[in-house]
């Protein structure tokens, strides 16, 4: 196990959202799945406890906690993207599997978990600072997902 790894809890769908993940981003896989050697409080011997998992390289444990606890915006997990197409991808990826669009370029996986997709020319127009960074902004927060040529326009003025 590595010596800092994040902890997502879940409701009992966490080797599911694993797997999904996996699928959808690179340098991602699923590790191993611990099973519930006796039973608790919100399931049974036998059924998926944890789930070790790696996304976009960092790991990751799902922990099927139960309903107790909801995921929030307060942890999100960043993806950097390079372009449109790889925006698009991932954005339509976690939204038409049950997700929910929100807000700058964040979404809400089925699960609860937020992301933020974020393209690179975004950050490099925040970088810049100044009059660029400040048109690159107030573009932004007229969108759900991120229009890269939208913000691309709005750095050149």
């Amino acid at each position: 196990m590595a010596k800092n790894t994040i902890c997502l809890w879940y409701d009992k769908d966490a080797e599911e959202a694993a797997r999904f993940y996996a699928e959808v981003f690179p340098n991602s896989s699923v590790g191993s799945v611990f099973r519930a050697p006796g039973d608790y409080p919100d399931g049974k011997q036998g059924d998926v406890l944890t789930v070790d998992f790696t996304v976009c390289g960092i790991p990751c444990v799902g922990l099927n906690g139960g309903p107790h606890f909801k995921q929030s915006e307060a942890f999100s997990f960043m993806i950097s993207t390079e372009d449109q197409e790889e925006t698009d991808r991932y954005w339509n990826a976690i939204v038409n599997n049950g997700g929910k669009e929100s807000e700058c370029g964040w979404c809400k996986d089925k699960w609860g978990v937020s992301w933020q997709i974020t393209p690179r020319v975004l950050m490099e127009a925040m970088a810049a600072g100044g009059a660029e960074a400040k048109r690159a902004f107030d573009a932004m927060m007229k969108m759900q997902k991120i229009d890269v040529a939208k913000i691309e326009a709005a750095r050149r003025g």
